[in-house]
């Protein structure tokens, strides 16, 4: 499921290896503005501090989980997965392809320091190359698909909304590949996933892949980060 990791422990990865990887796998898209705009419609403001979540499929749930982690606001991020039925929400059997699920992350947040609207303009900024379709990097696969899984109308309404402004701004080469649908259940990932970055930091997959991507975080969202 991640190979990639495969090689970074094989006994005959090499410097070179190194390299090639980095190169052939940048983690941001080559056309990626270093600023999205803010969303023109954003989910109405909370009246009370009453946690709501957020859904987001983005590649490796490792360095998405990582990302939510660093933005102020945030109470917690779960790796896991969306998708797919409850009996297949396990990792050997959704690193096959053929269970519906995608890697994702489950974001709670409390809505009187931050929006709806703002986790997706972090989500489409900086934690994942919306552009490429079933992968992110060096993983492929339907698992690794960029989705939003809203967990009602009007965050379906939001996010549907978002990519149109963003399509229709060009800020990306690319078409946007990400979809937008509703959330059926979220299953939460075995517990040596969960906060994998944090506990792995020297991974070269780590280092390679998703600490470039909290560095990104802290450049473009000075007022989230922490």
């Amino acid at each position: 499921m991640r190979a990639f990791s495969h090689y970074l422990h094989h006994p005959g990865f090499s410097c070179l290896t190194f390299l090639s990887a980095l190169l052939c796998n940048p983690v941001f898209a080559d056309g990626q503005t270093s600023s999205l705009p803010d969303p023109l419609v954003d989910y109405p403001a909370a009246k009370t501090s009453t946690p709501q979540s957020a859904v987001f499929a983005g590649g490796c749930f490792w360095g998405v989980q990582a990302v939510f982690q660093h933005v102020k606001g945030v109470v917690s991020a779960t790796a896991g997965y969306a998708g797919g039925a409850a009996s297949t929400a396990k990792y050997k059997l959704v690193g096959m392809g053929a269970t519906g699920h995608a890697e994702a992350v489950k974001v709670t947040y409390d809505p009187t320091k931050l929006s709806y609207g703002q986790l997706l303009k972090v989500f489409f900024s900086v934690a994942h190359d919306p552009t490429q379709l079933n992968r992110q990097g060096p993983d492929t696969g339907t698992q690794y698909r960029t989705e939003i899984f809203a967990v009602d109308g009007e965050q379906k309404n939001v996010a549907e909304a978002y990519i149109r402004q963003l399509s229709a701004a060009k800020v990306y080469p690319e078409k946007i590949a990400t979809k937008v649908s509703t959330l059926p259940a979220f299953y939460p990932a075995e517990d040596y996933h969960q906060n994998y970055a944090t506990l792995h930091p020297d991974s070269l997959y780590i280092v390679i892949n998703d600490l470039p991507k909290i560095d990104h975080l802290k450049a473009q969202f000075p007022g989230l980060y922490r």
